[in-house]
């Protein structure tokens, strides 16, 4: 296993550094070297990346603020001269903070610990893959309402239906009022089942009746708004024709 790791530097010296004391740790693997923040932007959006070392001061865009653009941010070893920016690093949670110059024996420390932040990301998305695979296999889910835990069966939800910090759990004509959001509801439902119809609503397939204009209305009679923006994929996704 070896991770996988962009330099962001405007200094060719820097680069010079951080790949000569890369080339003996074996874990490490140096992919990509860009010398503006704006390059390295344009590399993320190609290459999966698991570490940066990352430069502050750069033309254009400083390395802190390139990194408040970052959606999902891979671990980050600052590595600067300025030591004033620690602070403001550490608040963007940045992995370890490298003040140039910096001997070999600093560096192996901090990429240990980046070592140590992949593993513990790694085994976290793997025990929510197995929960999620769990949910699949039982075909049923526990939603709390109520102050309780209520087993559901999943084929026995119709729809979910999002309220600010909470989501209606639709289950006949009645639902259950849960405080969780629909984007880990949607993570945790099997997907051959369960599309996303509308910023605020997740359907089960199995309950569609027909689709007339922005409306789908289920074999109940109730009615559930399409989304401006899912219109265009909701009859290839429901299988239904002009």
């Amino acid at each position: 296993m070896s991770l996988r790791c962009l330099i962001v530097d405007d200094e060719p010296l820097a680069h010079g550094v951080i790949t000569e004391y890369a080339r003996d740790i074996l874990f490490i693997t140096i992919i990509g070297q860009c010398y503006r923040a704006t390059e390295a932007l344009d590399f993320l959006s190609k290459q999966q990346v698991d570490l940066i070392f990352l430069d502050i001061r750069m033309p254009k865009l400083n390395g802190l603020d390139f990194l408040r653009t970052l959606p999902h941010k891979p671990i980050v070893i600052i590595t600067s001269a300025y030591e004033e920016y620690a602070l403001e690093s550490f608040d963007l949670a940045v992995c370890d903070y490298l003040l140039k110059p910096f001997r070999l024996d600093r560096f192996l420390k901090a990429v240990n610990r980046a070592l140590e932040f992949y593993n513990l990301k790694k085994q976290t998305s793997n025990s929510i893959e197995t929960e999620q695979t769990n949910v699949r296999n039982s075909r049923q889910i526990s939603i709390k309402a109520d102050k309780k835990h209520i087993l559901v069966k999943i084929d026995e939800i119709q729809y979910l239906e999002s309220l600010g910090n909470y989501v209606k759990v639709w289950k006949d004509a009645d639902f259950l009022l849960t405080p969780r959001t629909m984007g880990s509801f949607e993570d945790q439902l099997p997907g051959d089942s369960f599309i996303r119809i509308h910023k605020s609503f997740i359907l089960n397939k199995k309950y569609v009746d027909y689709l007339e204009g922005n409306t789908i209305v289920l074999k109940n009679g109730q009615q559930v708004p399409i989304g401006k923006n899912y219109k265009s994929m909701i009859k290839q996704l429901l299988d239904i024709e002009d």
